[in-house]
């Protein structure tokens, strides 16, 4: 297995707060492993801020396994001043995700709505090919 089967991470050297990047594998929908990667990163945030993004992120991988098109990728970025965490979900389907109101009977279209009220901004953008999938969460660090 290759790593971009394993899927590869990058670390962007763009100006600024980098972007961490994680390749998604279309035949391993692995989220426990994108927990483990985003915990890496943000190691020192509030326990309830980490697990309001680590929500948050598992709801947009699970997007993208679910119904997107590969290739695809997660981007993660801890801003300092103030704290904010920015995701961004990116893959090659045209196809733009719909905010869904779920009823009790639901067994799915929670994804989104999840998102919608722990992210304090979140949006869809489309590109040449494909999509980008972003939400912005306020965040705490405990150090």
């Amino acid at each position: 297995m290759t790593p971009a089967e394993r899927g590869h991470v990058v670390t962007d050297a763009s100006p600024g707060e980098p972007w961490n990047t994680l390749e998604l594998v279309s035949d391993v929908p692995d989220t426990a492993k994108v927990r483990k990667w985003a915990q890496s990163i943000l190691s020192d945030l509030s326990e309830d801020d980490l697990l309001d993004v680590l929500l948050v992120l598992t709801e947009l991988a699970s997007n993208v396994f679910d119904h997107a098109r590969f290739p695809a990728r997660l981007k993660l970025r801890k801003s300092a001043e103030p704290c904010v965490v920015s995701i961004v979900a990116e893959d090659a389907s045209p196809d733009l995700p719909r905010l869904q109101p779920a009823t009790p009977d639901s067994r799915r279209s929670r994804g989104l709505v999840i998102v919608d009220q722990l992210s304090e901004q979140w949006g869809v953008i489309r590109r040449l090919a494909g999509k980008s999938v972003w939400a912005v969460m306020p965040c705490a660090t405990t150090s």
